[in-house]
C-alpha cells in the first residue's frame, strides 16, 4: 500500500468529517454523525503549535488520523492526550500501526514527552492489542463515561511512559 503520512491540512476537512461520521469510527470516538464539515474545519482551525496531527493518505484521500496534544500546564508540559481513527474499509491494514510510529517517533524525540495517555472504548479491542504492542498500559476504567449505541459505557485510560536515560 503506498501510504503517505503528513501534517493535517485545512483542506482534509472534507475527508475527515467522512471518516468521523462513518459508523464503526463513530461508535469507538466522540463523533456524532450530525457532524458538518464546518465543525470539522472548525476543529481545524483552532489546532495551536502545540497540537501535532498526522494524517494517512491513501490515493489522495485521507483514511487515518492520529493527534498528540501536550498539555497547557507549565508542570504537565511533560504530557500530551493522544487520539486516533482509521477509516472503517482500511482498519486492519496496518495504517493504525504506521500513523503511531509515526506520531510517537515525533512525541519520544521531538516533543521529549515523558507520558502520553488516551481514552479507548471497553470493547475496543483491537486498538487496545495496538496500544498495548506500542507500551501503553491500562491505568483504569471509567464506568458510564460515554455512550455508545444508546447505552452508557466504559472507556479504559491508558498510558505510555518514556523516561530519557539522562533522567533515570
Amino acid at each position: 500500500m503506498d501510504l503517505l503520512i503528513r501534517p493535517v491540512r485545512l483542506s482534509d476537512s472534507e475527508d475527515i468529517n467522512e471518516m468521523r461520521r462513518q459508523e464503526d469510527v463513530r461508535a469507538n470516538t466522540l463523533a456524532l454523525a450530525t457532524e458538518t464539515v464546518a465543525f470539522t474545519e472548525g476543529f481545524l482551525k483552532s489546532l495551536g503549535s502545540d497540537d501535532h496531527v498526522l494524517v494517512a493518505e491513501f490515493d489522495g484521500k485521507v483514511v487515518g488520523m492520529v493527534g498528540v496534544h501536550p498539555f497547557k500546564s507549565a508542570r504537565q508540559r511533560h504530557t500530551a492526550c493522544l487520539g486516533m481513527m482509521v477509516r472503517t474499509e482500511f482498519q486492519g491494514q496496518g495504517i493504525g500501526k504506521k500513523l503511531l510510529e509515526n506520531i510517537l517517533d515525533l512525541a519520544d524525540n521531538w516533543l521529549m514527552l515523558v507520558r502520553v495517555e488516551l481514552d479507548v472504548t471497553s470493547d475496543n479491542e483491537r486498538a487496545i492489542h495496538l496500544y498495548n504492542s506500542f507500551g501503553f498500559e491500562l491505568e483504569g476504567k471509567k464506568k458510564y463515561s460515554i455512550i455508545k449505541d444508546g447505552e452508557y459505557a466504559d472507556l479504559l485510560m491508558m498510558a505510555r511512559y518514556r523516561i530519557p536515560a539522562q533522567l533515570k
